[in-house]
């Protein structure tokens, strides 16, 4: 009679898999409140304390560390000396192995955890007893999480085994899932402590993508365990097709800088950039300000709000080619206008959750990973410098406004703003002059007029020629880091044509 030992944690579908393992003239072991379990509904079970000798000990801490244990579960059946040493010790050969692990993320996902309840949640046990049968795989089947129980099941009774490449994915789930635990361990000990010598960040599958960058690539949306936000986080898709690798990395764009905005706000971005933002008193002014500042690109954009979308609203969106609408809920008669768009996809945030400032940014380079701070703070205005001309309240707003857009906006990047409006941006320039003429004859190009609007900079201006054509086409106020060998000239000319500037002191590179 072949034999399972079962110890787990979450007990969802343990008493049926154990039913079904003893219908298929399986013998049971199991340690603790898992043998408790099948004993009250009737299933026989042999306790691990009679393989074993010894009660679970030290508070629960040793239960299953033991030779009887792990030297059924490690021998070679095609090994001799492996055979004859069962033999000698009286251990019978252990089967298969159904462990799932203490809840070690969910206890240190709570805000007010204690470090000892934290500790206390370190399965030592269960990787040991998963780490063996996987290594075993040849012989002894590895069973971690409720959702494979059926798969084993149907092999078992349709061939009375599992299969030699079905075993090596569940001892690779297996071995994914103690690694990722121990990740998490490891996180958690380290947090706060900067970055460390070696980084073990984990990542779940999310979500399957319809394709990548192109459609000839394949995509997929992982998302980081332990985080407690992330771009899909409590999301759910109203409408729609499915999305792509670019509509995600167009929404995270988007999400990451409609959080940074007071008030109610829209952002349209297109290819990782803003295209359009706006901020007003009501949520259908800001899609207003937002859609106008440049509808051309807007077309086929990703669209936030951080308000609920209106009748009023939906009607109106509803109006334009969209490919994502974000937005934390709707109205029926929104929803009812915009699913008349087959191509709209439509995702209601159900949880309006804020972002994580202490997450850090990740990115791929070959054979290795950049990580850094987030650049998500808001800047000191104690530190910021007016280095000429004089600024009232409502051109400080716009110079704020067009700051923060920049910051996400990709490099070099300039942003002209004014009443809570973007009127031109260039980005992703390898000049910064070419990003102000771009800047400037796209808000030319759609009739805005720049008298007393506002430009904003990610990075100093190395010589006077881009504030010079921005203040010739009537820019009054310039917001830069400063820190170039030209400082001078550069204030020179702004003070010159009557306009202000004002250094911020910190540069906002988005690459």
């Amino acid at each position: 009679m072949r034999r399972a030992l079962l110890s787990v944690y979450d007990k969802t579908g343990i008493v049926s898999f154990a039913q079904e393992l003893r219908r298929l003239d399986w013998e049971l072991v199991a340690s603790g409140g898992t043998a408790r379990l099948l004993a009250d509904e009737g299933i026989p079970v042999i306790p691990l304390e009679e393989l074993t000798g010894f009660a679970e000990m030290l508070g629960h801490r040793v239960v299953t560390l033991h030779p009887a244990v792990h030297g059924g579960i490690l021998a070679r059946r095609e090994v001799p000396e492996d055979v004859a040493d069962l033999a000698a010790h009286g251990i019978e050969p252990i089967d298969l192995v159904c462990v799932n692990l203490y809840p070690f993320e969910q206890t240190v996902g709570r805000l007010d955890v204690e470090w000892d309840d934290a500790i206390e949640q370190i399965d030592i046990g269960g990787p040991a007893l998963l780490r063996a049968a996987a290594k075993n795989h040849a012989h002894v089947i590895t069973v971690c999480r409720p959702t494979d129980y059926e798969l084993v099941l149907h092999e078992l009774r349709e061939r009375d085994d599992v299969s030699v490449e079905q075993r090596r994915q569940l001892a690779a789930r297996a071995f994914t899932r103690t690694a990722a635990y121990d990740s998490a361990v490891a996180g958690w000990m380290l947090r706060g402590q900067g970055f460390p010598e070696t980084l073990l960040p984990v990542f779940d599958r999310a979500l399957d993508l319809s394709y990548g960058e192109n459609p000839h690539q394949q995509a997929v949306y992982y998302a980081q365990r332990g985080q407690r936000t992330h771009v899909l986080a409590r999301t759910e898709q109203l409408h729609g097709k499915p999305l792509s690798y670019n509509n995600v990395n167009d929404l995270s764009a988007a999400r990451v800088l409609s959080i940074e905005l007071d008030g109610p706000a829209c952002v349209i971005v297109k290819h990782a950039n803003p295209c359009g933002v706006g901020v007003a008193e009501t949520i259908e002014e800001a899609y207003a300000k937002a859609i106008s500042a440049d509808p051309v690109s807007a077309f086929g954009g990703v669209v936030v709000f951080n308000r609920p979308v209106s009748a009023t609203l939906g009607e109106r969106v509803a109006e334009q080619f969209v490919e994502v609408l974000f937005a934390p809920g709707y109205d029926a008669v929104a929803v009812e206008a915009l699913v008349q768009k087959p191509s709209i996809r439509i995702l209601n945030d159900m949880e309006r959750r804020a972002f994580d400032p202490s997450e850090w940014d990740l990115k791929r380079v070959m054979g290795g990973m950049l990580v850094q701070e987030r650049d998500i703070e808001p800047d000191p205005l104690d530190e910021m410098d007016v280095v000429c001309g004089e600024i009232e309240t409502p051109l400080w707003d716009d110079l704020l406004f067009a700051w923060t857009v920049v910051k996400h906006t990709l490099s070099n990047a300039i942003v002209i703003a004014r009443g809570g409006q973007t009127l031109g941006i260039g980005a992703g320039q390898m000049s910064r002059v070419d990003a102000v003429r771009i800047a400037v004859e796209k808000a030319r190009e759609l009739g805005h007029s720049l008298e007393g609007a506002a430009l904003a900079s990610d990075a100093f201006f190395p010589f006077a020629d881009g504030p010079a054509l921005a203040l010739g086409a009537g820019i009054s106020a310039i917001i830069q880091p400063g820190g170039s060998k030209r400082d001078d000239e550069v204030v020179a000319a702004v003070r010159e044509a009557g306009a202000a500037m004002v250094f911020a002191g910190r540069r906002h590179f988005r690459h």
